[in-house]
This record gives structure tokens, sequence and C-alpha cells, in this order.
């Protein structure tokens, strides 16, 4: 829904610079109005002129737009937007935003931004891959903006895709689906009565950090070890959290679901991959839902290629994993809340409440495998919520509900 949607859009010093003609096209297409600020690197990519004559607007490049003192105010544009797209967006830029360093226009344009910002990275892989470039991308996506990149395929050489700026057309598409999907949220809010509207809204303001799935431990570049785990349970409560108001950052295992594009999603394989992206989002978050069947332990070793089945034994050595619960436990401050999940198999409560003094979480949800069809890959759970004051038990239900039952016990810690 991007009809009279006002769009500031980016431009950074990169070769990709010719493709945000489309996404200007793209967004006027559906009946936006944008604003173009570039920084002085991109202008040597593309001209004002082009740009200005796509937007029928002034271009904003400088602080001041002439010598007579007139300057162009990133205040007010911050005010007058309703999203800011960086596209394309370099790794010097993505540096610049994460650690405020406010010395062009843009980026001095997006510390005021007030609306959400959407950023669509473009590197060589090299740059993708650099520490520095992996380290501002997790800051950003902690501040709680969006990355719009292109879905990676895993080789043997490594990834594929990652670096390379998103299509235009899927850029546009993503933004027309997150204003979709706000509009929707809207009309439903507007259509419940007013007890729905004030237990739906509860956690307006708050910042949610969920994981999700399972984690894959590589053994060789076509092995790994895995759980069952579908994700299904941490994609309910990151949809359940967005509904009654939160933003919502979901750290997703390889998984194979969708989930609102209103949700930041930061899609991980490994353990250490989820550790460094829930640290990173957990320090501007007010809970963390920790969901996620994480492995335990790693392969010490991971073969650079596959391995051949030359004998009739395979020895591998296992070292652990971070326990990314007990971190977060570490790193909680006080006006911050962990809901943390325990699955057990034998003496179950007595297991999840050591665990949540151990990991210190507020409450701890324990699964059970005692009960069929729940747990692993199907659409129902049965929960006990384990708490400092005691515990509560519910039936099973879908897995849509039981999210409802836990943000229910959520809320009442805020």
């Amino acid at each position: 829904m991007l009809k009279g949607k006002k769009i500031v859009l980016g431009i950074t010093g990169s070769i990709a610079a010719y493709k945000s003609c489309l996404i200007i096209r793209g967004l006027i297409k559906k009946g936006a109005e944008v604003q173009v600020v570039i920084t002085p690197a991109g202008k040597e990519f593309i001209t004002p002129i082009t740009l200005s004559a796509l937007t029928h607007k002034p271009v904003v490049s400088e602080f001041f737009s002439q010598r007579d003192g007139t300057w162009n105010s990133h205040v007010d544009l911050g005010l007058w937007a309703d999203a800011m797209v960086i596209a394309p967006c370099t790794a010097s830029t993505m540096g610049k935003m994460a650690h405020g360093i406010a010395d062009n226009m843009l980026i001095t344009t997006y510390l005021s931004m007030k609306a959400p910002v959407f950023i669509a990275p473009a590197m060589d892989l090299d740059m993708y891959k650099h520490p520095s470039t992996q380290a501002n991308m997790k800051t950003l996506l902690g501040y709680g903006n969006h990355i719009i990149e292109p879905e990676v395929g895993f080789l043997a050489s490594g990834l594929e895709g990652k670096g390379r700026m998103e299509e235009p057309d899927v850029i546009v598409d993503y933004l027309d689906r997150y204003f979709n999907m706000m509009e929707s949220a809207d009309k439903v809010a507007d259509v419940e009565s007013e007890n729905q509207k004030t237990a739906g809204k509860d956690l307006c303001g708050k910042k949610v950090m969920i994981t999700a799935g399972p984690t894959y431990e590589k053994i060789d570049p076509v092995r790994f070890i895995g759980n069952y785990s579908s994700g299904k349970m941490g994609f309910a409560l990151a949809e359940e959290c967005l509904r009654r108001g939160a933003d919502v950052t979901l750290v997703a295992g390889p998984v194979s679901l969708d989930c609102s594009p209103a949700i930041h999603r930061i899609n991980v394989e490994s353990c250490e991959e989820m550790y460094q992206a829930a640290t990173a989002a957990f320090a501007s978050s007010d809970a963390a839902i920790l969901c996620a069947a994480v492995a335990d332990f790693r392969p010490a070793n991971v073969a650079d290629k596959k391995i051949k089945r030359e004998k009739d034994d395979l020895e591998l050595k296992l070292v652990p994993t971070h326990d990314i619960a007990a971190a977060l436990g570490q790193m909680k401050q006080k006006n911050q809340q962990i809901v943390a999940f325990a699955l057990e198999t034998n003496d179950e409560e007595s297991n999840a409440q050591k665990k949540r003094v151990k990991k210190n979480a507020d409450f701890i949800v324990l699964n059970s495998t005692r009960n069929p069809g729940t747990t692993f890959g199907t659409d129902d759970n049965q929960i006990t919520i384990i708490s400092e004051k005691g515990k509560k038990e519910y039936e099973k239900k879908p897995k849509t509900e039981v999210a409802h039952d836990i943000i229910d016990e959520l809320a009442l810690l805020f």
C-alpha cells in the first residue's frame, strides 16, 4: 500500500546506483512520492539531473543548497517521510550509520529519521564477509532497521548472492508488502472491541527479540548436526508479539517458514551465528524469548571437502557451543525480561526450574516429549509455564493459541 506514501531514497557511491532509477519508477508507479538524498560519492555514479527528472523534486546532496545560507533540513526530512530506503548502501555508509558519523546529508537524515529504515547492501563479497561489515550489519539490525538482500545459496565454495544489491522490483515489492501488512493490522485493530484493543496492543512500544528453529553445525560442506525443530512455535510467538504492538526481531535458524515483512528477520544457520545476532539484538530489546532448539555441541573441526566413505566408522570430536540463554541472562538489565524454553524427557519440572535459575529467566516454558503430537514438527503444543511463583499448566492446543498464552504471561511482567 504505497499510494500516498512519502519515501526518502538514499543513494550512495556504488556501481549499483544506476538501479536507483528503477526503484524510483517502481515507487512512483505505485503512487508514492520520492525525495532523493545522495552522497557526494553517489553523484560520481549517477547525475542528480537524471534523478530529479524522475522524481520531479530537487535532489538533496549538500547541507547548504545555495551560497546565500539556504540549507536543507535533515530534521524536516525525518519528519516528512513514511519510510527511508538506502539503496544501494555501501559498506562505508553502513559503517557511518552504525557509529553515527554524520559527515554528509544522507547520514544526518538517517539519524533524524522517525520512520522505518530499509537498507539494501551493495558491495563485493569480500567486503561483505569482512568482520567489520558483519558487525555493522548486526548493529544496524539491533537498532531496528530492515535489511533487504538476496536469498543465499550455500555452495562448497561459500555464499552465493551475498553483497549484491537486491533487485529494484523486489525492494519495491518489499516496501509495498510492509505497508500492506501495517494497513491490515490497523484495520483489524479498528474493528476490535475496546477490551480487545486494550489486550491486543499491550506490547506497544516494546522491543522483543525471539530465537526460533534449529541450528545446523557443519561437519563438511554437505553434512551437518541438527535437530527436528520446525520453528513453528517461535514464528507463532513472533506474529503474536507483532499483533500486540511490539517491534519484533526474529533470529531464525534454517527453516522453510515465512513471516510478516514487518518482523525484522535475521536468518542464521549455526549456533555461532545465532549467538552473535541474538546478543546484538538483545542489547536494545525489552525482552527475549529463546524458543530456538540450539545445538549443544558442534564438530571441533569442519572438513573443507566432502568426507568420503573410506572406512566403516567415522569418529567426530564434538565441542560445546555457546549457551545463548546463559549469555543473555548475564547481559540482562533490571528493565529486561527473558523467557526461556526447556524440552525435557524426565524429571521435567525439576529440571526446568533449575534451568530457569541458571539462565536468569523470568519464566520458562516447559515442553515434554511425553505428550504425543506436540513439540518438534507439529502444529500443536502442550506447555507448563514455570516461574519463581510456581507453575501454570495448559491443555494441548494449536501453537498459535499457545503463543497467545505465553505472551499473556510476558505482558504481565511489564
